[in-house]
């Protein structure tokens, strides 16, 4: 049934603000009720973001706004929006800025959302890519080597240079480790080390390669630390 956002339930919805169970007297009346109208609008009011229940609503209108208004996760957020507004290219523009901002918080994380939400829906791998080349750094958080490397095969036919430099640069930075540090990083992608993109081996391969380059240590050190470094290469 078509909706249209009218605000029928304004006055009634801002009559309960005078309680202090504001939100739980709202969701009782309306995360269920059977006007469309109501639930969009709740959806806009609902004071601490909206509720799953909604993102999910089997009316197009209700999850668009619930999924614009929402304060879940990005991945939550994606895997239980109303199918259809993913499905049709029309609704699916209606969630674009929001999904943008998704998009740019899960690249400056570690990639595990960005990859799950992916490999649900490729068709946005363009918000991933705007923001990989161009999102700026907002924190320290850095992509984990193997959800970088999930990344990257998921991107396999649409790698260019630009997005290779945009990864890179959300790597984890190597140059000021101390030996310690280096150590701990270089044996988790040891670990990890069978799952990596050809792409990241080389990389840390290389950056550490400086790293060590950079260090005093004794010849015998040296050689042990290469060793180490070649594993990357997949040297034996």
């Amino acid at each position: 049934m078509a909706t249209s956002f009218t605000l029928t339930y304004k006055e009634e919805i801002e009559a309960l603000q005078e309680f202090s169970d504001y939100e739980e007297r709202g969701d009782l009346i309306y995360l269920n009720h059977e006007d469309d109208e109501a639930r969009l609008e709740w959806a806009f009011y609902r004071p601490s973001g909206s509720h799953p229940h909604q993102v999910a609503d089997k009316n197009h209108l209700v999850a668009i706004m619930a999924f614009n208004h929402s304060r879940l996760s990005p991945l939550k957020r994606f895997s239980i929006v109303n199918p259809e507004v993913i499905r049709d290219d029309a609704l699916r523009n209606k969630i674009r800025n929001r999904s943008r901002m998704l998009f740019r918080a899960m690249v400056d994380d570690d990639f595990k959302e960005l990859v799950a939400v992916l490999e649900m829906y490729p068709m946005f791998f363009d918000l991933a890519y705007d923001q990989m080349i161009n999102g700026r750094i907002w924190n320290d958080n850095y992509a984990n080597p193997l959800y970088a490397s999930m990344f990257l095969t998921l991107a396999q036919s649409k790698l260019d240079d630009k997005l290779l430099v945009g990864l890179k640069r959300r790597l984890q930075p190597i140059g000021e480790f101390n030996i310690d540090e280096a150590k701990e990083y270089l044996n988790k992608l040891h670990i990890q080390v069978q799952n990596l993109h050809i792409i990241i081996k080389v990389h840390y391969a290389n950056e550490f390669q400086v790293w060590l380059n950079s260090k005093t240590l004794h010849p015998l050190q040296k050689v042990i630390w290469q060793k180490h470094i070649n594993i990357l290469k997949d040297i034996l």
